[in-house]
């Protein structure tokens, strides 16, 4: 007859104190653990530590148990925390009777922090185990105080990457469970400024007070708290505003090349809210530190970073930093749209965004699937773009309008992360190498650019002033092609050529100078009439300075009943048509004598 053998379990447990315990209250820890720990034994050291300042410290495997002064000191502070940010003020009519209520609910009741330790740590992502119950997205604290984030649940193990420098946490140090999702500081007083992913400061001036603390990762709005996009969101480049209009509430992707002038078109959006009730949050993600510092000083000169707020994680930082980033800036934008306020933001780019979540996954132990992206990578982008949207009246009515950037290889449209974000948005603008070699700028390709919102978010007056623009610059593109070798054309082909080259001329726009809507109401108007076809191709940018110089300086009003009605009379045409053909005489009698 075989005999059974079973083995006991040795379960270790640290008793800290001031003063030592007396025999009585060691044999009630013992009976707690035994409780506690019923497969094995307990061998419970004793430990004395007199920063506690009074009580006791139980520590298990996974698990403490806090009795001290110390503990109810810091549960203290964090519920005066708790106070500033729901915007409380401290007053002494306030903080008393708050104290009076902490010392009086004073028990031996233990706070438990489960806690567990690091098994190895390397490039920002540390393995933990012991954290038995932590969830998904929860925030740990390490012993040196860094802070990380769980983003893998293993069977065994805990998988966290790590919001700070890894120097300090190594094998074997103590993590605790907090209990609390991860979150960014949010409120006013960032607007101006340039922040980390975590929201700190990193522009040298004072300290931000903030006024709420809204989790970075937060549920998209559902339909039924949705409204349709309807209002324009201007974005001062008439390519764009006549072809693919952007309303607000609308998720529209900027896709090219690198060094095909995306960042310019989000640049010149952010100048043209001035002035319109539109925050603006540009995310840089895996940028160099110099060129988001270039940028921020050119907001500054143009007077845009009184409403703007620049979220940095540059290509020095570690990759988890750059992963949560953009959700970080999402959530400062929420706080001003559940405020009824519009946001334009920028995700500047998601290309370099998904790569370090790539980096990550990889480390984590995930498997790899299509370029080595795991395959929640469409989930990454789709729950962060879906956050974006107009909310109805009930709600408060505000709106975020999101402008991600994807960067192309070679104009690869059908890769991986681009086709993933293209399904996502209502629309792209594409941006083409040789269009914008050719000196093409803005280089929007016609046929390969879509907004599937369109004309609901235009006003009336760009829908009768834009017309036909982009059958015709599409017919212009394909008829170039096809004619290019031909020298026997008709009339009408001829026109037709001339009055694409002309209009491809004006939609050129230097950088920086985003144009009114009166402007390009009135230069459309003009274009699409065909009055500019006898004019050198070379000179109609002259020409075009001169004509919104003659209307600014002249007719003020027309532009000003444009802007304020949306609307194009048939009066207010006329008179744009008859202007125009005056300054057109004038300007052709002056090359003449040239």
């Amino acid at each position: 007859m075989s005999k059974e053998v079973t083995t006991q379990i040795l379960h270790k447990a640290v008793l800290r104190f001031v003063t030592e315990p007396s025999p009585d209250q060691v044999a009630r820890f013992k009976a707690f653990l035994a409780g506690k720990f019923d497969d094995g034994e307990v061998e419970l050291e004793l430990s004395p530590d007199p920063s506690l300042g009074n009580g006791f410290i139980l520590e298990t495997e996974n698990e403490v148990y806090d009795w001290s002064r110390q503990g109810r000191g810091e549960q203290l502070q964090q519920r005066l925390r708790e106070i500033l940010l729901d915007g409380g003020n401290l007053s002494r009519e306030k903080l008393m009777p708050m104290l009076r209520e902490g010392v009086h609910q004073f028990s031996l009741a233990a706070s438990t922090m489960e806690i567990g330790h690091v098994l190895s740590v390397g490039d920002g992502i540390v393995q933990i185990d012991g954290l038995d119950h932590a969830m998904y997205g929860e925030i740990v604290v390490f012993e040196d105080g860094t802070k990380g984030m769980v983003q893998n649940i293993g069977e065994t193990r805990i998988g966290a990457i790590l919001f700070g420098d890894d120097k300090d946490v190594k094998q074997g140090s103590r993590v605790a469970r907090t209990g609390k999702n991860a979150g960014v500081p949010v409120g006013e007083g960032f607007l101006g400024r340039v922040v980390n992913a975590l929201g700190a400061p990193i522009d040298g001036g004072s300290e931000i007070k903030e006024v709420d603390y809204r989790p970075i990762e937060e549920p998209a709005p559902g339909i039924v708290d949705r409204k349709s996009v309807s209002e324009p969101l201007q974005t001062g480049i008439m390519a764009i505003d006549a072809m693919f209009p952007i309303g607000r509430g609308q998720r529209e992707l900027i896709i090219g090349d690198r060094q095909t002038g995306k960042t310019t078109i989000a640049m010149d959006t952010i100048l043209n809210q001035k002035g319109k009730n539109c925050y603006c949050i540009y995310v840089a993600i895996g940028q160099k530190a110099s060129n988001i510092a270039a940028l921020t000083e050119n907001l500054r000169k143009k007077g845009a970073m009184e409403y703007t707020t620049i979220v940095a994680a540059t290509a020095s930082e570690p990759a988890p930093l750059q992963y949560i980033a953009p959700y970080a800036g999402t959530s400062m934008a929420e706080y001003f749209m559940h405020k009824g306020k519009d946001v334009l933001i920028i995700y500047d780019d998601l290309s370099k965004h998904a790569v370090a979540y790539r980096a990550l996954s990889l480390l984590l132990g995930r498997s790899p699937g299509r370029e080595a992206f795991p395959g929640d990578v469409f989930y990454l982008h789709s729950r962060l773009l879906e956050r974006s949207s107009r909310l109805c009246k009930e709600k408060g009515g505000g709106s975020i309008t999101a402008l991600p950037i994807i960067e192309t290889q070679d104009g690869d449209v059908s890769a991986y992360i681009p086709t993933n974000v293209i399904s996502i948005t209502d629309g792209q603008i594409f941006l083409e190498s040789d269009l914008f070699f050719e000196g093409q700028r803005p280089a929007v390709n016609v046929g390969l650019s879509v907004s599937r919102v369109g004309g609901a978010a235009q006003t009336k007056a760009m829908k009768a002033a834009a017309g036909s623009l982009r059958i015709d610059l599409a017919q212009y593109r394909e008829m170039a092609v096809f004619t290019q070798f031909s020298s026997d054309l008709d009339e009408t082909t001829k026109n037709q050529l001339l009055q694409g080259k002309i209009l491809m001329e004006l939609l050129k726009q230097p950088q920086g100078n985003p144009l009114s809507l009166a402007h390009e109401v009135i230069l459309l108007t003009v274009a699409q009439s065909k009055m500019l076809l006898n004019l050198p191709v070379q000179k109609v940018q002259q020409f075009r300075g001169k004509l919104l110089t003659y209307f600014d300086e002249n007719l003020p009003e027309i532009g000003k009943d444009i802007e304020t009605t949306g609307q194009l009379t048939n009066e207010n045409k006329a008179k744009i048509l008859d202007i125009a053909t005056q300054v057109k005489s004038e300007y052709l009698g002056n090359l003449e004598k040239d």
